[in-house]
């Protein structure tokens, strides 16, 4: 595992959406921070990365939105509002995590038994400047060390 750490402000997102996607080791990305940090518009930051023309937005009632792409799909979790491991695994948690697209985790401490070993993890973190500090934790299982953090893998 490496971990890389970013800092930017919200008129940097885009750019560093784009870095970020260069890094990713797989498609689902879990993301961590307290209500208010920032994850839900990293999110659609990433999301338009990706080339979708949909806006994400927080699926905290929902539990789960989905974004188009042209090729593929972004299914968008909030589980703030889980209240059991038998709720997420009731609407098919395993069954987006076995597919092939992309999986965005909002609260993913909610159903950390549920998590798949290789996902890549965000933590964002409110500075006082008005800034965030971002630290993404790759997985680089399968990847050598010279081209983990180098060839886009999707």
């Amino acid at each position: 595992m490496n971990t890389i750490e970013f800092k930017y402000t919200l008129d940097q997102i885009d750019e560093l959406a784009r870095q970020l996607l260069v890094h990713f080791t797989n498609k689902t990305i879990l993301f961590y921070g307290e209500m208010g940090s920032g994850k839900t518009t990293l999110i659609n930051a990433l999301v338009k990365a990706l080339g979708s023309s949909d806006v994400a937005t927080s699926p905290t009632f929902s539990i789960v939105n989905e974004y188009e792409l042209s090729n593929d799909k972004v299914y968008h979790f909030d589980f703030y509002r889980i209240e059991s491991i038998e709720e997420a695994l009731n609407f098919g948690i395993e069954d987006y995590f076995s597919g092939d697209n992309w999986n965005f985790l909002e609260w993913p401490e909610r159903i950390t038994e549920l998590l798949p070993k290789d996902s890549n993890s965000i933590l964002i973190t409110k500075l006082e400047d008005k800034s965030r500090s971002l630290k993404l934790t790759i997985t680089n299982k399968n990847l050598t060390e010279n081209n983990a953090m180098t060839v886009p893998k999707f």
